[in-house]
């Protein structure tokens, strides 16, 4: 596959695997009473109102050209926990709605792939027709979101589940080292490449899959 055709294969399926992981925490927000998103426009697949213009596209797109591991959000989804029948469960739940989505959307297309692949009998990934390439590719993207997304980190969604296991007495140290959460991300990511290295026997096995 051609750097360029990748990229934009790529940055297409970035955008579109965040928007689709942003609307997911507004549905189950909204299943369990709290309609915010819906009042802002949120729970729609018109991306404009979920792009953040540095962190959908300036971010996403440096990381692809310049071949460093990518990382992309849209507009965090307002969900308003009060509004929520059980808060501090029901925000677990709205957490994980997410990190869900991508995984289901990662299955979903890498049987796609696999079969396309299949019948393709390509020797090499560019030799493979457009269609098995994004299906591979959004399959990839959706895993690493969805894996990279239940770090029990903030502001990532699987810090949910660490603040709902949290005794009450360590909650208000939780509350101030929330704020730091991102530094630690870009660290883990772009410094030790912790990131990077827990992820790839995930990959190598979503690979052997489809392959």
């Amino acid at each position: 596959m051609s750097i360029d055709r990748f990229t934009i294969i790529s940055f297409a399926a970035l955008i579109v695997a965040v928007i689709l992981h942003e609307i997911s925490h507004g549905v189950v927000a909204l299943w369990f009473g709290d309609d915010t998103a819906r009042r802002a426009g949120r729970l729609t697949l018109n991306p404009i109102p979920h792009i953040d213009p540095f962190g959908s596209v300036v971010l996403p797109a440096m990381g692809a050209l310049a071949g460093v591991p990518v990382l992309a959000w849209a507009k965090p989804v307002p969900v308003n926990p009060s509004r929520l029948r059980n808060p501090r469960r029901d925000m677990v739940v709205v957490a994980l709605a997410g990190p869900a989505t991508n995984l289901t959307l990662m299955v979903a297309s890498a049987l796609v792939a696999r079969t396309l692949i299949a019948r393709e009998s390509a020797p090499t990934v560019d030799a493979l027709s457009l269609a098995a390439q994004v299906a591979l590719v959004f399959a990839v993207v959706n895993l690493f979101l969805g894996l990279f997304n239940l770090l029990p980190i903030p502001p990532l969604d699987g810090s949910a589940l660490l603040e709902r296991a949290l005794p009450a007495r360590h909650l208000e140290t939780w509350y101030r080292f929330r704020p730091y959460g991102i530094l630690v991300l870009f660290l883990l990511v772009f410094w030790t490449g912790a990131v990077g290295r827990l992820m790839d026997p995930f990959l190598d096995r979503l690979y052997d899959f489809v392959t």
